[in-house]
C-alpha cells in the first residue's frame, strides 16, 4: 500500500496528500513512526502510524548547518533510528554523518566536509574523519553507527563516542576477505542483525555481502547483474540499492533497477516479495509495482517500509502470516 506521498514536491499532510522529492532513506521505529530522507527537498520528513507527514528536520535550503529550525542538509539519501529515538542521517553531499535528537536537534556526529582533494577516507575522532558521499546507515543495540561510504567503498563504523574505523574494504572492486582484504564497488545500503552481523548492499557488483563482526566479509546473495530467483550466487540482482533484516535474520532488499523488493532467507534463499516492472500499483506480490525503490525498512511486525523514489511515495508492505 502507499503509506504517504504522491506527486514531487513538498507539502506536510496526511497519506498521499503529502508530497516528497526523490525520497532515498527510510527508517521505522519501535512505535511505528517513519522516518524518510526527503533527498530533493533536503529535510528529514517524519511519518506517524497515523499516516500524518511532518517535517523532522532541515528547512529546505540545500547546505549546511547544525541546530534546530535552521538546520541544513545536502542531498541526505540515509536515515537510521535507534531505540531511544535518536535518528541518524548520511548527509551525502556534506560527506557528513548526522544526528537528529527527538527534541528536533540536529548535530554533526561524524565527517569534516569536503577536504582539497573533494573528500577523502581518514579514520578518526569527530570532524577528522573524511567520507566521500556516504549513503546508506544503520545503528545497532549498542549504538555503534555503520556507514556505507559509497565512494571509498568501504564499511565504516562510528562508536557511540565518535571513533570512525574502516570496519571492511579498500579500493573499488570485488573480493571477499577479512577487513581491507575485502572489496566493495559502490555500496549503498547497510543494515545491521542482533548478532552484530552486518549487511551490505554492493551496488555496482549486483550482490549482497554480510559482514561478521569481525570483519569478514562473504557474499551472501548475487553475482552477475539480472533477476533471478534461487539461492545464493545462483541468485541475480540489478543494482541493489538498500538492505534491511528483521530479528528471524531476513534480509530485504530494495533491488533497484529491477523495480522489485527481494528477501533472502538466513540460508541464502533469493524470493521476490513484491514488484514487477516499472510503474506504481498497489497490490500484492508482484501485482505491485515501484519506480526505482532505494532504501527499505522493517519493523518489529515484518512489515517493510520502501523509500520509492521516482514515485515521490512511501510504500508498505504488511506481513502475510505464511
Amino acid at each position: 500500500s502507499t503509506l504517504a506521498g504522491s506527486t514531487l514536491g513538498h507539502v506536510d499532510a496526511t497519506g498521499t496528500a503529502a508530497k516528497f522529492d526523490y525520497p532515498r532513506g527510510v527508517a521505522v521505529d519501535s512505535s511505528g513512526n517513519v522516518y524518510v530522507a526527503d533527498t530533493g527537498n533536503h529535510r528529514i520528513r517524519k511519518i506517524t502510524p497515523e499516516r500524518v507527514v511532518s517535517t523532522f528536520a532541515g528547512n529546505g535550503v540545500r547546505g549546511f548547518a547544525d541546530g534546530t529550525t535552521t538546520a541544513r542538509f545536502d542531498y541526505p539519501d540515509g536515515v537510521a533510528v535507534d531505540s531511544s529515538g535518536t535518528v541518524y542521517v548520511t548527509d551525502t553531499g556534506n560527506n557528513r554523518i548526522r544526528k537528529i535528537t527527538p527534541a528536533e536537534v540536529v548535530t554533526t556526529l561524524a565527517g569534516g566536509g569536503r577536504s582539497d582533494d573533494g573528500a577523502g577516507n581518514t579514520d578518526g575522532i569527530g570532524t577528522a574523519v573524511h567520507f566521500y558521499q556516504p549513503y546508506g546507515v544503520a545503528v545497532n543495540s549498542s549504538g555503534n553507527v555503520y556507514v556505507a561510504d559509497s565512494n571509498n567503498h568501504r564499511i565504516r563504523k562510528i562508536t557511540p563516542t565518535g571513533v570512525v574505523s574502516t570496519l571492511a574494504g579498500s579500493t573499488e572492486g570485488f573480493a571477499n576477505g577479512a577487513g581491507t582484504e575485502a572489496r566493495f564497488d559502490d555500496p549503498y545500503g547497510v543494515a545491521v542483525d542482533s548478532s552484530g552481523n552486518v549487511y551490505v548492499a554492493d551496488f555496482s557488483n549486483h550482490r549482497i555481502r554480510k559482514i561478521t563482526p569481525a570483519g569478514v566479509v562473504t557474499t551472501l546473495a548475487g553475482s552477475t547483474r539480472g533477476h533471478t530467483d534461487a539461492t545464493g550466487t545462483a541468485a541475480k540482482f540489478n543494482h541493489p540499492y538498500g538492505v534491511a533484516v528483521d530479528s528471524s535474520g531476513n534480509v530485504y532488499v530494495a533491488d533497484s533497477f529491477n523495480h522489485r523488493i527481494r528477501k533472502i532467507t538466513p540460508a541464502g534463499v533469493v524470493t521476490t516479495l513484491a514488484g514487477s516492472t516499472r510503474g506504481f500499483a498497489d497490490g500484492t506480490g508482484t501485482a505491485a509495482k515501484f519506480n526505482q525503490p532505494t532504501h527499505v525498512a522493517v519493523d518489529s511486525e515484518d512489515n517493510v517500509y520502501v523509500a520509492d523514489r521516482d514515485n515521490n511515495s512511501i510504500r508498505k508492505i504488511e506481513y502475510k502470516v505464511p
